[in-house]
């Protein structure tokens, strides 16, 4: 098993710098947006549909090759009513039956039609069809590897959900559902301070006090 926690570590770190590098590619897509704007009306003959699809491209690798370090870091959004109310023992196997009978169909299917998807394409030299667009390969590549990445974190998240249900190894995330517990309980507290604090009582000991005072 040590050997497979060393295969999920390797699997983590080659993830996480893929994420790393292409969530700059958000800021890439700013530069291009406001650019081609601005290019829009000061000199409306450099603008281009192909500088508009550049940022969808851009995007496009920002959110496929950067959901396996959201996976990684626990960054999607849970629906947490069922699995807050289990056991830790209970919400592990939870998460390790999506992991196979949803998830890894999901990953199966895609990582078997896209390369397919990518080839014909590139043999066909498909272009967009708005004027002066782009190549359209380079997109639909970056969904292929969009999911051969996220199926390689899903390899990661089965070793280390295992390792963890054996004892293995901690589980960093499982005080994500007792940390949002505390901050609701500390809320609830601090209204019930202001609560107090303006109550009926103490307005009218505040109001007594305050005539007490006018009259002297």
């Amino acid at each position: 098993m040590s050997s497979l926690i060393k295969l999920s570590r390797g699997i983590d770190f080659i993830t996480e710098w893929i994420g790393r590098i292409f969530a700059w590619t958000v800021f890439l897509a700013t530069l291009v947006s406001a650019g081609n704007a601005l290019l829009r009306y000061i000199f409306p003959d450099l603008s281009s549909n192909g500088l508009l699809e550049l940022q969808w491209y851009l995007f496009g690798a920002t959110f496929m090759l950067c959901a396996a370090w959201t996976w990684k870091n626990n960054g999607h959004v849970r629906i947490d009513v069922i699995s807050s109310r289990l056991s830790p023992k209970a919400r592990n196997w939870v998460e390790l039956f999506c992991h196979f009978f949803f998830m890894l169909p999901f990953l199966a299917v895609m990582m078997y039609l896209t390369p397919d998807f990518v080839f014909s394409t590139y043999r066909s030299g498909e272009v967009s069809s708005s004027v002066g667009g782009l190549i359209v390969w380079p997109a639909k590549a970056l969904i292929m590897a969009g999911f051969y990445v996220l199926g390689l974190q899903w390899i990661s998240e089965v070793i280390k959900r295992i390792a963890i249900m054996r004892g293995l190894m901690p589980d960093n995330h499982a005080g994500h559902l007792d940390s949002a517990k505390e901050e609701a309980d500390r809320i609830k507290a601090e209204l019930a301070s202001e609560d107090t604090a303006v109550s009926p009582g103490n307005s009218s000991k505040a109001g007594s006090s305050d005539d007490g005072s006018a009259r002297s």
